[in-house]
């Protein structure tokens, strides 16, 4: 049985450890390349896109792959979208492992947006001093208000700064405590926090220290995805595939 994992996540990469240790398993991971050192799995890993819905069937075919996994990234609605419908035309299983959504609790101050544009819209009325945790990929978007100041963070570095005159950068990989979250926001004097709504454990903790600090957070929601046979946990995507 050949499997294919459309990965990106850390649910994806703990997936593809665990049946990179189960015999008789033949799975590929396959990653977008958007990471530069991503975590080895111990799975045969493939780089890049497949070339839209029909590149991607066209591979389902040839590798006679028998099941998908859509372990990307929440915001990678362009490829969930191409695997649901590559999925159907070839008439492969097709399952999406996604981590929950981030919810508010009492004492958060979230401003909820839909894309990363309206993010940058939303800075206006808010502090001077931002903090980035949106992804290398959208800090252009924020050249639209130019009189912030910004602290980024990304897991990779940055190879065209934005064009901001006031941008610093920190390169750093989670998992981030919430309590070294707090003395980084305290130490930048953070104003304002912008994030998406990703969800996971790894990277809450930048949520937890808004909160104490009583900040504001500006929240990108996910996009909406097709419908797809949903996985909570590593140990679900596991049954599914091994019923």
């Amino acid at each position: 049985m050949t499997i294919l994992i459309l990965g990106g996540t850390t649910e994806a990469t703990a997936l593809a450890q665990r049946l990179a240790g189960l015999g008789g398993v033949n799975a590929v991971l396959s990653l977008a390349g958007r990471t530069v050192r991503p975590i080895q799995s111990g799975l045969p890993t493939r780089i890049g896109g497949f070339g839209g819905v029909e590149g991607l069937a066209d591979y389902l075919r040839t590798v006679g792959v028998k099941a998908v996994i859509d372990a990307t990234h929440p915001f990678a609605a362009q490829m969930s979208t191409n695997a649901v419908e590559a999925c159907a035309a070839v008439e492969v299983p097709l399952a999406r492992l996604s981590r929950p959504a981030w919810v508010p609790v009492p004492g958060d101050r979230w401003v909820v947006v839909p894309d990363i544009d309206a993010a940058a819209r939303a800075l206006g009325p808010m502090g001077d001093r931002v903090f980035l945790t949106t992804g290398r990929q959208t800090l252009h978007a924020f050249a639209a208000m130019p009189d912030k100041t910004y602290l980024a963070r990304t897991v990779d570095p940055i190879a065209e700064p934005p064009n901001l005159p006031r941008f610093e950068h920190l390169q750093a990989r989670g998992p981030f405590a919430a309590e070294a979250e707090r003395d980084l926001m305290t130490r930048y004097r953070i104003d304002v926090l912008v994030t998406k709504n990703s969800g996971g454990k790894a990277t809450a903790g930048k949520l937890s220290a808004a909160r104490d600090l009583g900040l504001p957070v500006v929240m990108v929601d996910r996009p909406v995805l097709p419908p797809a046979h949903a996985l909570a946990s590593v140990d679900e995507a596991i049954r599914w595939l091994h019923p």
